[in-house]
Order: structure tokens, then C-alpha cells, then sequence
């Protein structure tokens, strides 16, 4: 991107560098900007206004606001697990059920049973009542062995988990593997500090070797939190096949891979800008660059500075020209790279420069001629048109100056001090220092022009907070451009399949602009490249490099040999000091994981893996260089789905970071935490003062009494109840605790299902035996049926958002509200009451014993088969209650081993003799009825009594009502239902009451067919009922004077839209309608009255 200049006769515009770089140029007044910066630069002043506003809102809005109101807890009781249960043993659950739900108890003990024994493992899979003969293969991205899992984190691990119980419910071999990253930067900087704030020793005081069993002691006494995160979070991962970047097979593969792709040319070892960390004297990834926006001039702190470093501001200063008058001015962000300058660029066909080609400008500080050279690449109208150009710090500078062979000179070292070519009254000043001293030598030569405040983005080491430097190193480079090709073409020909699909474009267009990768790093903690400087006898040419790779060192020892004619006794070999880029190792997760290079096993049953399943923010740093190096190395992709999920952010809309402090543990959400505890962890990550300030003080407004214990269950329920192929995440944790709410619903349930059954002796029917009776038995077997379906496809598209819905609503609403209700006072053996036909009385529709048996069988394996189906969801819940249900069914078992995660996952086929879809579709009506009955029954003060209804309605639906009758007169709590059909109706009245409502009923309309007329007395209920007749008939009328008025403007037929008349015609008629019921209803109110 070319920088613009305003203010003297001749200018030059310094660029940023490409990719992280380009964070340094920022918008700069011009005549006409380029039209490629304006974008960008917009997008990151939106990005740095909202944050703005985010901050604004945390610290400006009150407490107790809307959303803090959904956050309102009090405690639980805890209660333990006391039965003495050794570690792996299975747990007591012949133990009396306790009366609430409790995280603590439910949990406790499973997932050590599970794991001792081996049910995650694919050498399991024979034990499963429904094995097929298909696998499951899937690895968990390895997080960091320095960090902690936050609920990004615990996102993945349930869905993926989710996936992967599933399949193993399915009878699938499932292998899913758990790992860490050695993730070098982060783990150096943590145990150099660790050094220093322990022993006041730093890395170079130690050697390699010592500092390195510094980090394994360090690794072996503080890396195993993460696996204990993800055994609390329920993860089915198989613990035997546990995989660490740095154990001794890993390492094995990372060097076969470097090795063979040197061996093809991939990778290759070239001079290079590099994103360049300072502080760590080490290049970095892309990824670990993070950008901070400035506006203006602004004062940081910078690593190894005690005094703040001044960023945003734009200094002009003169370079005059050689052998004539005249200056050239230059604007940079930073002066001290001035001493690198080398040339100026100008277009060759811009008028303005004709005369100055070929001559030269003379450098102030080093008397060095800088030619004015020419170029297709400037852009004319951009500034003044004239470019300075610093090759060795400028990425677009470099390319430049090959194509014109122009010298390269690195002015700053990889320690931040001024090299010698800056002169001696600058060589080992640092970087930042220089820049004060340049400014202060241009004015005393008279040739500063002068500063101006400028909004830029500022390019900062996310592992120590440097500034990053681009700087010219020899390092080692990987081809990426036939691979990457490869990619886009595997994705075009659908073997790989990228979910949601919106992100295929994305992944083509990255692929198609790919750079060659920089794999080295200058650190001691990671995979020593396996490459050798040699060197030979007699050789006294020390500048040129001569580099051999090898499996070992005697290996390379041959291969120069062989490359250089010498026999090995006479080969000298050094080992590159630098480790190998992080994403290298991780992108050889897949297989490496299994074996390879080795044809084990596992690699010839497990790869290709099925699926991928990670973070959308990694497709490009970690799966697209997967599927690169996979192809490369295997022949094969390494899996065969990409899912991608949404990032989780925080309530207020902010990416879950740790230097914004509003990361949250899971095991916080899990167990609960105090405020004073969260903001204890706050203060202990050292953050900047007013990123501390933010968030701590948006901890007091999201949890001032702290966070509740929620359980395991509850968060993974919630997590895979957002919609995760889409926009980002917003997580409340109300959401988790609603999700807590609904496991102490289904403990409950259980708890009344256990007693009833358990109290009458019941015999219950095999699933497959159970044939529905009654209407609401037929029902909720079909619910259950649709239910399988829905999650039948919601799994297959990975959509289990849905998933998670369907089960909520089957057991909170089908289950819990409908269904239980009917069958209460069946089961507990006080039913009463029924539908009249015509004078017939209600108890002759009384349930018998053979019917309580059908819906005692019903209820089991309704209750049942819904744990299965939530089983891959809430693990610890659905096993405890399952365990407890078991000896009902009678089924013979091994009490040790069998468990609910390795029973059939219930299938829509296996229930299909259970699918009734005339009763799920005449439900509706049914529930409607329920609905307005209840709306009537609070309109008119009835609160204890069941008083008679009247349904006025056609004939089918009469016969719907008469099917689904005990459970109206139970949900609507009415003592009879009258059915009357008018004759006008049509069809067979005779079998229904032929006596009409009595006059005075409180009429609720159903629909345009069905009326419902609830018999209620008393002069106080009848006296309250005519007065909200009349308040509502007012605002009927307002109403419908406000909707005619609309049809009475002129020309209201020419320039209205016909379907606004036809929307306003249907309301002004329902209107019309519920006016004249209201009417009927107040004159009927009236005639008791007059005859009393």
C-alpha cells in the first residue's frame, strides 16, 4: 500500500509492508486515496469505533439494567456423592434418590468408571450391541499446553463430542484423540519468566540443553490441566492414544516431513522479510500478530523501555538533491529506518519527473547516493508520486529493489539495536531510542519538515507485547502455491467439503494469494530443524552456506558426502539452531497422530480422518495448511469434512481474549466461582490498566454475586443450543442456567416416573410390543417418532442447534406439560370425570388397568429413549438417571459394564410403528382448546373449580375432541366437556349433545369454526366478566376506527398496494367478528340478571 504526502514540491510516500505490515499504513489525506486502502482502512476505523463503544457501554451503563435481570440465582443445595466408590469402580446408584438435582452428586465418579473401562477406545467396539462395520475417526485441535480451555474451547469439545458419542451409539469404531500443543513461543516466554521471577536467571544463562529440562519439569507439573479440563467437560476422547507434539513419535514425523519436502524442493532456504519479534529475537507467525488501532499520537509501553514509546504520528523531513537545487521530502511513521534508504521510485511516464531520472538525492547522515530510478508500479496519483524505498524493511520495497538490483541494507538488528551501517553515533542505540535521535540530527541539519498526528494500526507480538520489526533474514521457506492449488481443487471436485458452505470462497480466494511460508523459529523449545551447515576441509569461503538435511545427523553426514565428493570423516556439521514453526507440527496432526510415517494400524483403519471439526478463525493457520501437507505426505486428504464453527464472544459482543480478561474458565461455569475470584483472575494476567479497569467492571455488571454452579450437563446443552455455522456467538451464562433448570426438570421426571411405576408394581411391555391406546398415548408416541427424525437430521447436517431444540421441547413441553399431566391421574389411580356425549356421563370414559399398563410402558420408554437421545448432549445426567431406570425394564444385565453410552442410538425406523401423523396434527386443535379455556378460566376468576364446558364446533372436530377428551378435561381442569354440533355444521350431529350453551357461559373463540362457552356463576364472577368485556369491546372499537380510516382516503383503491387491502380487509373483518361475539356475550351476561 503506498503511503500519500501533503506539503512541499517533491515527496515520497512510504509504503507498509504486505500482509502484517501493511498494519503500519493508515489513512493519509490525499487528492484521491487508493482505491484499495479506503476499504480496508474504513473497516479497521468501524473495528476501532465499535470497541470504543463496547468499553463506553461497559463503564457508562448501570447495574441491574434488562439484561442483568436474566441473571437473577440464589444457591442450591449441594449435595454429595458419600457411597465409598474406589477411582474406575461403577457408582451406587441403588442409593435413594435425592430430591433435587445436583451437579455434584450426578456427576461423580462416571467418567473414571468410563475410562477404566475403555469405553471410548475403537477396541470397544466389538462389545456394542449394535456394531457395524463402520469407523469414526476425529482429533481434538490440541490446544496449548501453556494455556487453559475457555469456552471457545468448550464449544469445540461438545460438539464434538456430541459427534463422536453419537457414532459410537451408532455401532461405528470410533477413535478420537486427545492432544497438546507444544506451542514453543507461548511455553518459552511462560518458563523464561518462570526463570526469572523464581531463580533471577534468564534463558542465556542457561544452555539449551538445561533450559530444556527446565521446560519438561515445567511441562511434566503444570501441563496436565487441560486434560483434566476436558475429562470434567465429559470428553469421550480415548486417553491411551493421549498425543504431544513433542513426544518422541511426533518428532519422528515432523522430521520425516521436513525431511521429504526438502528432498522435493519444497522447502527451500532464502533471505526474507519476516515478521520479527525483538523481545523474543525470533521471527513469528501471522497469527500471533495481533493489531492495535491508534487515532493519533499515543504513548506505549514497549518491552525493555521504561519510558512509553510515542506511535501514530507522521514525521516529514528532506533529502536534497544531488549536484542542484531542489529537496525531496519523505513522511514515514518511522525515521530511524531512514538510514536503509536506497533509492527513490517514480513512474517513468510521469511528466514531473522527466528531468530527475538517473539523478540522485545524497543521504544526510551517510553521505550515500540514492538514485531516482523508475517504475511501472507507482501510482501516479498517489501523493507526490515519488517513492522512497528501504528494501531491507518494507516487503514491497524488497521486490523492488530485484527487480532493479538495488542493494538491501538492514539498519536495525534482531535485538532491536542499530547496526553498524547506521554510523557509530548510532550503532547499538535501540530502535526507538534512534528514532529520537534521528529527529533531533535532521533539525540541527535543518532538514526536518515537521509532524502531524496519524491514525494507523500498529502491528504488536501477541506472546510479549513487542512491536513487531520486518526485518531481512535467512530463514527456511516452504512452497505453498501447487499445494495450495491442490486445496482449491479438492474442494471444487467435492472431496472435501467445507461446512457451512459460505466459507468455499473464502478458502479460494486465501489459497489463491498465498505467500511461501516461513517455517523457522529462533527459539530453543520446539523441533530443532533436522538441517546441517556443513562445512569442508580447505574451504575458506565462510560467507557462502552449504546445507544438507537428514533423519539423523549421520544420515546428513552421507548426504553431503555424496553432495560435496568428500568422504563422511571429513564433513563438519553444525545443526540449525532454529525449532521449526509451530503450525508445521500441528499441520501434520491427522496422521502423525496415528503413526506416521510408520504404516500402522491406526493409520491404515482411522485415515483419512471423517471430519474436522474446529473454530472458524483457524481455517486458514492450522486446516488449510492440513490439507497441504496431508496431500503432500499421504497422497490422501486428511479427512474428509471441515465444520466450522462461530467464535464465542462475550455478552457485550467482544471476542473471548485473555488480554481483554474476558475469557471465563468452564470449570467456573461448571462448579461456580465468586466475583471476588473472577477478578482475582483478572488482575493475576497482567493486563493493561484499562483493559483491567473494563473488565473487571464488566464482571460486576454480568455477575455481581458471581457465577452458579451449573454443571457439566447444562454447559454443553448450551453451547450446542446456539446456532454454530453462522454468526458469532453471544454466550450468556443465564443461558447455561436455564439449561440447569431443564436437568432438574428431567430429574424430576425420572423421580415421579420411578415412584409411579415402581409404586404400582407395573409390568412394563418391551418397546417394540407397546401399542398406543387411548388418543394422548398415540400422540406422544408419535411426538417421540418425530423427535428420533429431527435429530436424525439435524446430526446429518450437523445442525445441532436443532438437535438440542427438538429434545427441549419434547420433554419440557410434549413430555413434561402434556403428557404427564394427562396420565397423573391414571397412574396415580385418582382419574375422574370424562367427555359427555349428549347425557352420557363423563366417568364412563374412565381408564382401565389394561390402558394404565399401555401408558405406564409409554412413559418408560418415552423417558427412556429421550435419554439416549440426549445421552451424546448431557453424558453425566442421562447415565445417572438411565442406571436408575434399568431394573424397571427387566431385562437381564451386567451391572458392571453396561452403560448407557454404548447403547443403540435410537432410530426413527425402530419406532416407526409408533408414528401416528393424523393425531400429531389434530393435536394442534386440542391444544388450542387448552389454550383458550385456560385464557378463559383467569378472564372469569375461576381459580379452583372445575366448572362444565360447551365446545361449539363441526362435527371432525367434535371427533378430534372426543379422542383427545380426558386430556382436555385434565390440561383445561373443566369437570365435563359438552360437544354441540349445529345443524348447519353438516355431517352426523346425533352422536353429540344436542342442547346448546346455556345463555351467560364466558365464550373464548377457537377459531372460525369452534367457539368454546365456559359455564361460570356468581354474580362477582359474572359482574368482573361483563366488565373486561367492555373494556375490551373499547379497544376493539378504537381499533376498528383506526383501520377503517385507512380504506376512507382518496384514491385508497389506486395507490395502496392490493395485498396491504387485503391484510387490512381480513382485520377490519376479524374485528367485525370478535365485536358482534363480545356483543353476544354482554347481552347474554345481561339476561340473568333481568331474571333474578
Amino acid at each position: 500500500m503506498w503511503r500519500t504526502a501533503c506539503g512541499l514540491p517533491v515527496r515520497v510516500a512510504e509504503r507498509g509492508v504486505q500482509r502484517v505490515w501493511e498494519t503500519w499504513t493508515c489513512s493519509y489525506t490525499s487528492s484521491k486515496p487508493s482505491s484499495q486502502s479506503a476499504p480496508t482502512l474504513r473497516t479497521r476505523a468501524e473495528k476501532e469505533r465499535r470497541r470504543k463503544e463496547k468499553e463506553e457501554a461497559i463503564l457508562g451503563s448501570q447495574h441491574n439494567g434488562p439484561e442483568d435481570q436474566g441473571m437473577k440465582w440464589s444457591d442450591k443445595e449441594r449435595i454429595a456423592y458419600s457411597a465409598s466408590t474406589p477411582p474406575g469402580k461403577k457408582k451406587d446408584t441403588t442409593l435413594p434418590f435425592p430430591s433435587s438435582y445436583s451437579p455434584e452428586y450426578v456427576e461423580a465418579s462416571w467418567y473414571q468408571w468410563w475410562e477404566k473401562q475403555g469405553f471410548f477406545t475403537p477396541e470397544n467396539h466389538d462389545n456394542l450391541p449394535g456394531a457395524v462395520n463402520r469407523s469414526f475417526s476425529m482429533c481434538i485441535p490440541p490446544p496449548n499446553v501453556t494455556g487453559t480451555l475457555h469456552l471457545g474451547h468448550a464449544l469445540t469439545v461438545a460438539i464434538e463430542d456430541a459427534l463422536a458419542r453419537r457414532r459410537r451409539m451408532q455401532g461405528y469404531k470410533v477413535l478420537w484423540v486427545p492432544g497438546c500443543d507444544h506451542a514453543g513461543i507461548a511455553t518459552q516466554t511462560v518458563v523464561e519468566r518462570m526463570l526469572f521471577r523464581e531463580h533471577g536467571k534468564r534463558r542465556k544463562d542457561l544452555s539449551r540443553e538445561e533450559f530444556l529440562q527446565e521446560v519438561w519439569k515445567w511441562k511434566k507439573s503444570k501441563g496436565d490441566e487441560i486434560y483434566h479440563q476436558l475429562r470434567k467437560l465429559g470428553a469421550s476422547l480415548d486417553w491411551s492414544r493421549a498425543c504431544f507434539t513433542m513426544d518422541l513419535g511426533f518428532s519422528s514425523a515432523v522430521t520425516e516431513a521436513f525431511v521429504r519436502m526438502c528432498d522435493s524442493g519444497l522447502i527451500y532456504r532464502s533471505e526474507r522479510l519476516v515478521n520479527w519479534s525483538c523481545a523474543l529475537e525470533s521471527a513469528v507467525s501471522e497469527i500471533e500478530v495481533d493489531s492495535k488501532q491508534l487515532s493519533g499520537k499515543t504513548l506505549l509501553s514497549v518491552p525493555g523501555y521504561q519510558k512509553k514509546v510515542e506511535f501514530g504520528t507522521m514525521f516529514t523531513f528532506a533529502y536534497p538533491l544531488d549536484g542542484q537545487d531542489g529537496e525531496v521530502t519523505v513522511s514515514t511513521t518511522r525515521p530511524e529506518t531512514m538510514l536503509g534508504d536506497v533509492a527513490i521510485a517514480v513512474h517513468p511516464e510521469d511528466p514531473r519527473y522527466q528531468a530527475v531520472h538517473g539523478k540522485h538525492c545524497r543521504h544526510p547522515f551517510t553521505d550515500r547516493l540514492i538514485p531516482i530510478i523508475t517504475d511501472a508500479t507507482v501510482d501516479v496519483e498517489l501523493g507526490t508520486g515519488a517513492v522512497k524505498v528501504t528494501p531491507a524493511h518494507d516487503h514491497t520495497d524488497f521486490l523492488l529493489s530485484q527487480r532493479h538490483g538495488l542493494p538491501c541494507l538492514t539498519v536495525i538488528g534482531g535485538d532491536g539495536a542499530m547496526t553498524p551501517l547506521c554510523g557509530q553515533w548510532l550503532e547499538g542505540v535501540r530502535r526507538f531510542d534512534a528514532r529520537e535521535h534521528v529527529i533531533d540530527a535532521l533539525r540541527e541539519k535543518k532538514l526536518f519538515r515537521g509532524k502531524e498526528d496519524h491514525a494507523m494500526s500498529l502491528p504488536l507480538c501477541s506472546r510479549s507485547g513487542d512491536v513487531i520489526e520486518p526485518l531481512l533474514k535467512k530463514q527456511w521457506f516452504m512452497h505453498c502455491e501447487e499445494m495450495a492449488q491442490r486445496a482449491i481443487q479438492a474442494v471444487d471436485e467435492g472431496q472435501l467439503e467445507i461446512i457451512p458452505h459460505f466459507y468455499t470462497k473464502t478458502w479460494k480466494s486465501w489459497l489463491s494469494n498465498i505467500s511461501d511460508w516461513c517455517i523457522s523459529r529462533q527459539l530453543w523449545w520446539g523441533h530443532q530443524i533436522p538441517a546441517y551447515r556443513v562445512s569442508l576441509p580447505g574451504s575458506a569461503n565462510t560467507e557462502e552456506e552449504l546445507w544438507v538435511w537428514g533423519r539423523s545427523q549421520a544420515e546428513a553426514r552421507e548426504r553431503a558426502a555424496v553432495k560435496y565428493e568428500v568422504t563422511p570423516d571429513s564433513v563438519t556439521l553444525t545443526q540449525d539452531p532454529d525449532v521449526l514453526d509451530t503450525w508445521f507440527s500441528s499441520g501434520l496432526f491427522p496422521f502423525a497422530m496415528l503413526g506416521w510415517p510408520q504404516q500402522t494400524s491406526d493409520l491404515r483403519q482411522f485415515y483419512p480422518n471423517t471430519i474436522l471439526e474446529t473454530g472458524s478463525d483457524l481455517i486458514f493457520f492450522w486446516v488449510a495448511r492440513m490439507v497441504m501437507l496431508g496431500t503432500e505426505l499421504t497422497g490422501q486428504l486428511p479427512f474428509k469434512q471441515v465444520l466450522l464453527h462461530s467464535l464465542v464472544r462475550d455478552k457485550h459482543g467482544r471476542k473471548m481474549s485473555k488480554s481483554l480478561g474476558n475469557v471465563i474458565d468452564p470449570l467456573d461455569v461448571i462448579s461456580g466461582i465468586s466475583l471476588e475470584r473472577l477478578q482475582e483472575k483478572v488482575k493475576e494476567g497482567n493486563l493493561d490498566p484499562r483493559e483491567s479497569v473494563v473488565a473487571m467492571e464488566a464482571q460486576s455488571k454480568d455477575f455481581p454475586k458471581g457465577i452458579p454452579e451449573c454443571g457439566t450437563d447444562a454447559l454443553r446443552f448450551a453451547l450446542c443450543s446456539y446456532k454454530a455455522q453462522g454468526e458469532d456467538i453471544s454466550l450468556s451464562v443465564s443461558q447455561v442456567l436455564s439449561c440447569r433448570h431443564f436437568c432438574n426438570k428431567m430429574w424430576q421426571t425420572v423421580r415421579f416416573t420411578l415412584g409411579v411405576l415402581k409404586d404400582r408394581g407395573a409390568e412394563l411391555l418391551p418397546l417394540e410390543q407397546t401399542a398406543p391406546l387411548s388418543g394422548i398415548d398415540r400422540w406422544v408416541c408419535s411426538r417421540l417418532y418425530s423427535t428420533v427424525l429431527q435429530c436424525e437430521q439435524g446430526f446429518d447436517r450437523y445442525e445441532l442447534h436443532s438437535v438440542t431444540a427438538a429434545l427441549h421441547s419434547f420433554w419440557l413441553h410434549s413430555l413434561c406439560d402434556i403428557y404427564l399431566e394427562c396420565i397423573k391421574p391414571a397412574l396415580t389411580q385418582q382419574a375422574g370425570g370424562g367427555v359427555a356425549s349428549g347425557q352420557v356421563n363423563a366417568a364412563d370414559s374412565g381408564v382401565g388397568h389394561g390402558e394404565a399398563r399401555v401408558s405406564g410402558s409409554v412413559l418408560f420408554h418415552c423417558v427412556t429413549v429421550s435419554l439416549a437421545l440426549l445421552s451424546p448432549f448431557m453424558p453425566f445426567l442421562t447415565e445417572e438417571l438411565w442406571q436408575r431406570l434399568r431394573p424397571l425394564s427387566g431385562q437381564g444385565e451386567d451391572g458392571v459394564t453396561t452403560s448407557l453410552c454404548l447403547q443403540s442410538y435410537p432410530q426413527s425406523a425402530h419406532l416407526a410403528h409408533w408414528h401416528f401423523p393424523q393425531e400429531e396434527a389434530d393435536f394442534s386443535l386440542v391444544q388450542e382448546v387448552v389454550r383458550v379455556a385456560r385464557s378463559l378460566r383467569a378472564q372469569s376468576g375461576v381459580t379452583k373449580e372445575r366448572p362444565d364446558m360447551w365446545a361449539v364446533c363441526s362435527v371432525s372436530q367434535a371427533q378430534t375432541l372426543v379422542r383427545f377428551g380426558p386430556a382436555i378435561q385434565t390440561l383445561a381442569r373443566i369437570s365435563t366437556l359438552h360437544l354441540h354440533c349445529p345443524r348447519e355444521a353438516g355431517g352426523d350431529c346425533s352422536l353429540f349433545s344436542p342442547s346448546a350453551p346455556p345463555k351467560g357461559s364466558a365464550v373464548g373463540v377457537v377459531d372460525h369454526s369452534c367457539q368454546l362457552h365456559l359455564r361460570v356463576q356468581g354474580e362477582v364472577v359474572l359482574n368482573k366478566r361483563g366488565l373486561q368485556l367492555s373494556q375490551r369491546k373499547e379497544k376493539l372499537l378504537c381499533k376498528l376506527e383506526q383501520s377503517l380510516s385507512r380504506t376512507r382516503v382518496p384514491e385508497y383503491s389506486e395507490t395502496v398496494p392490493e395485498w396491504v387491502r387485503l391484510r387490512t380487509e381480513k382485520k377490519i373483518s376479524a374485528l367485525q367478528h370478535e365485536l358482534r361475539n363480545i356483543e353476544e356475550q354482554l347481552t347474554a351476561l345481561q339476561g340473568p340478571r333481568q331474571d333474578n
